[in-house]
């Protein structure tokens, strides 16, 4: 394995690690532009402050977590491994169920870094074929053709289902977030590029559905060119559902009724729903478009600009190739981008729906809570600088059986209901949050919360609005714009949610905010505490979650432990792993969180981190894995047996062409380094147990 030199990490504009090249492909550049959001929002820390804390909750009324899918995670560490080696603790020695294993220390190694004892394996890279008949990648002559029979590029989220009378086999469901052209084709030209090569790069992102056998024994995965199998791809005609179904915001030249869209861009996390489907997110999709300075009307303008999309040509220029990304000629394309997209995996032939009543922003993910009645909960980050964090909540209750009629019924309920966005109230004197993350008096960031109705969808394209001046349509499509209106709490890039199913709480990834007290922008409060947060904090919320109450805290404050301004929900800094840049969170079947990081602002590579919630160790996290030189930790997946991420951008950086690679994962050697699946398991037992 090469060992990289820590100063190959050079922070892109001396916050994370993370190139200019993976933000300009990844996300159209969005640190190098103003902040998007220029609302005069209210601030929490200007509300009356609650007087009974949320630690307090905690610290008199912790949760007995149970276990999630019926077995166990782990081994116990060697003498010379864990976080404990790194210092004492004052917390019992014994590490709780699923997070007993060596510590991986931070590195830069250009290899997945796993702990001592563990095996893993690459399941899938970019360009194996997973369509019967596929053609073998070859790198010197890609094409579209070949690429939608192929696994896709910058893998994301991963999420496994299980197959009817097939008990050896799972369901994959991948995203492929998108395309880095200079590493991906040879002697690649920016400014002009092929129109095989744009059209490649269009079949390289969406997603891909692959069967997968498991080994008995094993962690291990083996891909089947399975029936099941398919490519979603840029171009993969879907259907438009909800308030902004024909309404003059999303019809097209292509498209007048405004009904059908062809493809699904930027995809970032996702979910799995109980009904058996999958929620794939549209993030940074303002990037593929070109020619919004020839928007001329202000409105027009000004709703684009909240979204990111301005100036001239694309990074990409698919405009040239394909009309419908130059605004110019399709103004409406854009606004028919941003939606939560829901698809069955079990049938190839199903019509992706995209959910309109869910709003429009860049999700980060979308994942379910289904209460006791059977009321669906979606919850959602919008990944940006200062925005918002949303959920949306069902009129209609989940169905019961797994037949066709079922299934539809159920598909339907993201259709009707009501969403809203988060307004934090923190319980301490805004004296006592000075941008330093020094801890208020109380001794946690904490406090209260109300979720504002913003649209409330029926059905068809029947809607309401609550936002005044906004009609429903108007909503469903310039979300960001209504949640303006009403004074959401302007957060550090909120990213993954996903619900504990030991507990029931919602945790949230904030990844950072280098702009958070900078040139005018928004300053500290309770829930983002920190002057340019380079490094992030997890939040988590006990919410009423078909109600419009909730209590929150910062679980985490994250960076170098041995800095004044991190926190680690009270547990001992000397005995934890440094994290930073928390972005997708996941649960194993012990109810412990466990997160993975994008853009390590601390010198090494990203990873794989287990955190406890719950006892007198909360707060203890420890990292498990680490990813190869250039690369992000996506997708997490944690079960008894086994973790899969997504290595996603391996190598990627600002000097990094298809000629000159800085990564040689996975196939070593010379080899171009390829986005891909990876297992993880431990030969001698569960996870972490």
């Amino acid at each position: 394995m090469a060992l990289r030199p820590l100063s190959l990490f050079v922070q892109h504009d001396g916050r994370s690690s993370r190139r200019s090249i993976t933000c300009t492909y990844r996300c159209g550049n969005a640190c190098g532009h103003d902040v998007p959001n220029t609302s005069d929002g209210e601030y929490f820390r200007d509300v009356a402050a609650r007087a009974l804390s949320r630690r307090q909750i905690l610290r008199s009324g912790a949760t007995t977590a149970v276990v999630i899918g019926g077995g166990s995670l782990l081994v116990a560490c060697s003498d010379d491994g864990g976080v404990a080696s790194t210092g004492s603790t004052t917390a019992s020695e014994t590490a709780p169920a699923g997070t007993d294993f060596t510590v991986v220390q931070p590195n830069t190694e250009d290899a997945l870094v796993v702990p001592a004892g563990y095996e893993q394996q690459v399941v899938i890279r970019w360009g194996d074929p997973i369509i019967a008949g596929a053609p073998q990648f070859d790198p010197l002559n890609q094409t579209a053709a070949a690429q939608q029979q192929q696994f896709g590029y910058n893998c994301d989220f991963a999420g496994f289902l299980p197959i009817d009378g097939e008990p050896d086999l799972l369901l994959m469901v991948t995203n492929h977030e998108y395309t880095t052209e200079p590493m991906m084709y040879p002697n690649y030209d920016p400014a002009n590029p092929t129109e095989e090569q744009v059209r490649t790069s269009m079949a390289a992102h969406g997603l891909s559905v692959v069967e997968v056998r498991t080994s008995a024994g094993s962690g291990a995965l083996e891909p089947v060119l399975g029936q099941r199998n398919r490519r979603i791809t840029a171009t993969t005609p879907m259907t438009l559902t909800g308030p902004a179904v024909g309404s003059a915001f999303v019809s097209t030249g292509a498209d007048p009724a405004g009904t059908t869209v062809l493809g699904t861009l930027n995809n970032c996390s996702g979910g799995l729903t109980p009904w058996g489907t999958v929620l794939t997110a549209e993030e940074n999709f303002n990037q593929y478009f070109g020619n919004a300075e020839s928007v001329t009307d202000p409105v027009a303008a000004e709703r684009l600009a909240r979204y990111g999309i301005e100036g001239a040509a694309s990074e990409r220029l698919w405009e040239r190739f394909e009309p419908r990304f130059d605004l110019a000629v399709e103004p409406n394309e854009a606004n028919r981008f941003g939606y939560i997209v829901e698809f069955d995996p079990n049938d190839p032939a199903a019509v992706p729906v995209k959910h309109t009543a869910m709003g429009r922003f860049k999700h980060e993910a979308a994942n379910i809570h289904v209460t006791d009645d059977g009321t669906v909960v979606a919850y959602s980050g919008d990944d940006e600088r200062f925005d918002y964090i949303y959920k949306f909540v069902s009129t209609k209750k989940v169905q019961s059986g797994g037949d066709a009629a079922a299934l539809a019924e159920n598909i339907a309920i993201l259709d009707e209901g009501t969403l809203y966005v988060a307004r934090l109230t923190g319980n301490s004197p805004a004296s006592e949050i000075d941008g330093s993350g020094t801890l208020p008096q109380d001794g946690a960031f904490d406090g209260s919360g109300t979720w504002i109705p913003l649209l409330r969808s029926g059905p068809g394209s029947a809607a309401e609005s609550f936002v005044d001046g906004m009609n429903p349509q108007e909503i469903a499509v310039f979300t960001r714009l209504a949640a303006d209106r009403v004074g959401a709490t302007k957060m550090d890039r909120p990213e993954d949610t996903e619900v504990n199913p030991a507990s029931g709480y919602l945790y949230v990834a904030l990844t950072n905010n280098s702009n958070r007290g900078v040139d005018g922008n928004a300053g500290p409060d309770e829930a983002n505490p920190r002057i340019e947060n380079k490094n992030g904090h997890v939040l988590e919320l006990v919410d009423d979650h078909a109600g419009t109450s909730f209590d929150w805290n910062l679980l985490l404050v994250c960076g170098d432990p041995e800095a004044a301004d991190t926190y680690f929900g009270g547990f001992d800094k000397s005995a934890v792993s440094p994290i930073s840049c928390p972005d997708n969170v996941a649960f194993d079947g012990h109810g412990n969180l466990w997160v993975s990081t994008d853009g390590n602002a601390l010198g090494s590579n990203d990873g794989l981190f287990s955190v406890v919630v719950d006892g007198d160790r909360r707060g203890e996290t420890k990292q498990f894995l680490t990813v190869p030189v250039g690369a992000e930790t996506c997708g997490p997946v944690i079960v008894d047996n086994r973790v899969v991420v997504c290595v996603q951008h391996p190598g990627e950086d600002d000097d990094a062409t298809f000629e000159n690679t800085f990564s040689n994962w996975p196939d070593g050697g010379n080899s171009l380094p390829r986005p891909a699946v990876a297992a993880v398991w431990n030969p001698a037992g569960n996870i972490g147990v």
